[in-house]
């Protein structure tokens, strides 16, 4: 061997030993200081002390005889539905085949003139009773045997039809009273979120971040408008939100438009994306909660951390929160309600933005097991109160007003989209077909 060599080599071990003690210091040489990583930018929500003693007051709870289509209406704004004090389960109907391991339940029911519409992962459409929970009709769609996994899509009702966006790029139109096929339209991509019609035009968003606009006696396209495409995204989609001559679009990429509702002319356009964090999935820039108009302000959330307020005139942002969340934001008088990514429920101001109050609902089955985490869903105003419905089996109740949890019901299965309420009945679709009605 090379005695020379040798040497060399262990005078560099030193010189990297000699280094390394520069490096990782001991306690006693530590810089003082409260260390925070770099990959934990996340604030914790507090409410602003500025308004703590701001009383929150809501609108009276109004019947709501209809839910017609997801967010309950065109503008996704229901505002505080009536329900009784207390509520019991009155029926539960199986209305076809649940979620399964490759196959998500994402169409929430809707519910109009007594009749409650459904459609489960194999894209069959159920009628059933509203009173009693019986089966009127079922219409299955038909998937095509090349696209036998397709699943996704939704339900809105509007003028006797039904409407419906399906995982298999169709929208089909059926006689709401027979289930009859009325027109089937082939767009370019399936369908995660539900149709919202107004004006007889009907409004679908396809996976690839393209928003067709379909006449509803025929079927033919008025319009179209595109977003950038994402190779990624979340599971299941949002559907637009129509009001004030505009309809709002949201997008997988993270981007917002406004486009005139006659001829789909882009108003103005805006980004949810977030820059703030580092790790793969929350950098979803997704919006997956429905938009929301009300009082001339779109009410906007993405999964990678922005909540917006925006003017729908001029585009303008009212406020921004650094919020997160998958659900619809619902509003309700001079208060707004969200869920965040963290399973916090927040009421914020409708016009400042500012936090009102902060509720923590538990992540996780059992606190000291971190292996079953809960997703939660919701929230909905109903009867002075905020119903979120759980992955764990459960429905919980919130005071609207200071955030202190009023109760829980167990519901048959774990639950995983919101809640519906419509004459003073509130419905559940659990994860394996099962339709539950409570009043």
């Amino acid at each position: 061997m090379n005695v020379p060599i040798i040497r060399h080599a262990l005078a560099i071990l030193v010189v990297l030993a000699t280094a390394g003690c520069g490096l990782f210091e001991s306690e006693e040489t530590r810089i003082p200081g409260e260390r925070i990583s770099v990959l934990s930018l996340d604030r914790e929500l507090e409410p602003d002390q500025r308004i703590a003693d701001l009383q929150v007051r809501l609108p009276r709870p109004v019947e709501t005889a209809s839910w017609p289509m997801s967010g309950g209406n065109a503008n996704h704004a229901v505002h505080h539905a009536a329900i009784a004090v207390s509520i019991a389960q009155v029926w539960r109907t199986d209305i076809g085949e649940g979620s399964g391991s490759t196959m998500r339940l994402l169409a929430t029911p809707i519910v109009v003139d007594g009749k409650v519409f459904t459609m489960d992962v194999e894209s069959q459409i159920t009628a059933l009773n509203a009173a009693n929970g019986d089966i009127l009709w079922q219409q299955d769609l038909k998937v095509p045997d090349d696209d036998d996994e397709a699943f996704g899509g939704g339900l809105a009702y509007d003028n006797g039809r039904l409407f419906i966006a399906t995982g298999f790029a169709d929208v089909v139109s059926l006689d709401a009273a027979t289930g009859k096929e009325i027109w089937r339209t082939r767009l370019s991509g399936p369908m995660r979120a539900a149709p919202t019609v107004s004006n007889n035009r009907v409004f679908v968003i396809t996976i690839d971040n393209q928003l067709f606009a379909l006449n509803g006696d025929t079927g033919e396209r008025n319009w179209t408008h595109s977003g950038f495409a994402e190779v990624a995204g979340l599971l299941g989609g949002a559907s637009p939100a129509v009001g004030d001559g505009a309809v709002i679009v949201p997008y997988s990429s993270g981007e917002i438009f406004a486009l005139k509702e006659e001829n789909g002319r882009p108003l103005w356009s805006d980004n949810l994306s977030s820059s703030r964090r580092l790790d793969a999935i929350s950098t979803l820039a997704d919006i997956r909660g429905l938009p929301v108009i009300d009082a001339g302000l779109v009410f906007a959330v993405s999964h990678s951390g922005r909540m917006v307020s925006i003017d729908i005139r001029s585009g303008t942002r009212a406020w921004e929160q650094s919020i997160g969340g998958v659900s619809m934001p619902w509003v309700a008088g001079q208060f707004v309600y969200v869920l965040t990514n963290d399973n916090q429920l927040v009421c914020l101001t409708q016009r400042g933005g500012r936090i009102r109050w902060v509720r923590n609902l538990p992540q996780f089955e059992e606190s000291d097991n971190r292996d079953d985490p809960i997703k939660w869903s919701g929230p909905v105003l109903a009867g002075d109160r905020l119903i979120l419905s759980g992955s764990h089996g459960e429905a919980w109740s919130v005071s609207p007003y200071t955030g202190k949890v009023l109760g829980r019901l167990g519901l048959p299965g774990p639950v995983f989209l919101p809640p519906v309420v419509a004459g003073g009945t509130l419905y559940f679709l659990t994860e394996d077909g099962q339709l539950v009605a409570m009043r």
